[in-house]
C-alpha cells in the first residue's frame, strides 16, 4: 500500500513534464551561443534565475490545473490527482499561489537585469494557461488547449528568454533582442513538440472527458484520426527545425535535431496499434515528452555548436 501511495505521488508531482518549462530558455540560450554570439552575450545568471521562474510558474499551473479540474469532476477516476491524495483544495490552490508569487518576483528580478518585456512577456504566457484551465475561461474544454500551448511556450516564452538572456555586450544592461520574427521561429519546432505532449495525454482520457463536457482534438477527432495526426506533428517539429537551415538562417548544426526522430517511432507505433485501448496507451505522454526533450536538447546543442563553428 505504502509503495502504491508513493508510486502516485511521483505520478501526481509529474517532475518529468517540467522539461518542457525549461525548454524555451535552453533553445534561447543555444542561440545567443551561436548564430547569435555577434551581437549577443549569454547571462549564465540570468538563465539559472529564468529557469527556477519557469518550473516555478509550471508549478502553479500544474497545481491549478488540478484544482480547477477538481471542480468540474473531470479527475474523479485519476487516484494521482493531488486534490484525491490530499482531500486539501485550499490548500492546493495556496500552494499554487505561492509559486505564481515567487515565480513571478524571480522573473520581475531578471527583468530588472534586462528589460520589462520580459515580465510583459511572461505575464502573457501565464495568461495563455489560464484562459486554457481556468473559469469562466476554460478553453481547453472547447478544443482550443493546443494552439494555447503553443502560444505560450514558443513565441512567447522564447521571446522572453531572448530579452531576459541576452545583453549586448559584456557587462552592459537593456536586454537581449525583442524580435517576435526570431522568437516565433526559434520557438516553433520545440513548441510543436511540447504540444504533442498535450494532446497525446488526451488518448486515454477520452470517456471521461466526454462525461463532463471537454471537447478536446481528440475527443472531437475520435483516436484512430487522431493518432495518425501524431506522425504528421513529428514532420512538422522537425520541418520547423530545418526549413530555416535551408533558407540559411540558422547554421547546418542545427539539423541536429534531426536525429530525434527515432525517439518518435515508439509513440508513433503506440498510438497507431492501441489508440482505443486507455489502459495501454496512459504513457504515451510520456513517449512524447521524451521525444520532446531529445529534439529540443539536440536543437538547442546544434546551434550552440553553430557558433563554434563560425568562430572557427
Amino acid at each position: 500500500m505504502q509503495e502504491q501511495r508513493q508510486h502516485l505521488w511521483q505520478a501526481a508531482i509529474k517532475w518529468p513534464m517540467y522539461a518542457v518549462a525549461v525548454m524555451p530558455a535552453l533553445v534561447a540560450a543555444g542561440w545567443l551561443l551561436g548564430p547569435g554570439r555577434t551581437a549577443w552575450r549569454l547571462q549564465p545568471q540570468q538563465l539559472a534565475l529564468f529557469l527556477l521562474a519557469a518550473v516555478l510558474l509550471l508549478a502553479w499551473e500544474n497545481l491549478c490545473n488540478d484544482y480547477f479540474d477538481a471542480q468540474t469532476g473531470i479527475d474523479l477516476h485519476k487516484p494521482h490527482s493531488l486534490i484525491q491524495l490530499t482531500g486539501t483544495p485550499r490548500v492546493v490552490f495556496a500552494g499554487a499561489q505561492l509559486c505564481f508569487l515567487l515565480g513571478l518576483l524571480l522573473m520581475a528580478q531578471a527583468a530588472m537585469a534586462s528589460s520589462w518585456w520580459l515580465l510583459v512577456l511572461v505575464l502573457a504566457a501565464c495568461c495563455c494557461g489560464y484562459l486554457y484551465q481556468g473559469p469562466p475561461f476554460r478553453w481547453g474544454y472547447r478544443g482550443l488547449g493546443e494552439p494555447l500551448c503553443w502560444l505560450a511556450f514558443g513565441p512567447l516564452a522564447t521571446a522572453a528568454a531572448l530579452v531576459g538572456l541576452g545583453t549586448p555586450a559584456p557587462g552592459s544592461g537593456g536586454g537581449g533582442p525583442l524580435d517576435p520574427v526570431l522568437a516565433s521561429q526559434l520557438g516553433c519546432g520545440p513548441a510543436l513538440a511540447t504540444t504533442l505532449v498535450l494532446f497525446c495525454s488526451h488518448f486515454h482520457q477520452v470517456e471521461d472527458d466526454l462525461a463532463h463536457g471537454k471537447r478536446s482534438p481528440v475527443q472531437r477527432l475520435g483516436t484512430a484520426r487522431a493518432a495518425a495526426l501524431v506522425p504528421w506533428f513529428v514532420a512538422l517539429v522537425l520541418l520547423a527545425e530545418a526549413i530555416p537551415v535551408v533558407w540559411g538562417a540558422w547554421p547546418p548544426t542545427a539539423l541536429l535535431a534531426m536525429a530525434s526522430l527515432p525517439v518518435a517511432v515508439p509513440l508513433i507505433r503506440c498510438l497507431g496499434r492501441y489508440h482505443n485501448q486507455p489502459d495501454r496507451i496512459r504513457q504515451s505522454k510520456f513517449l512524447a515528452l521524451r521525444f520532446q526533450m531529445v529534439n529540443g536538447v539536440l536543437f538547442t546543442c546544434g546551434l550552440a555548436l553553430g557558433g563554434l563553428t563560425v568562430s572557427s
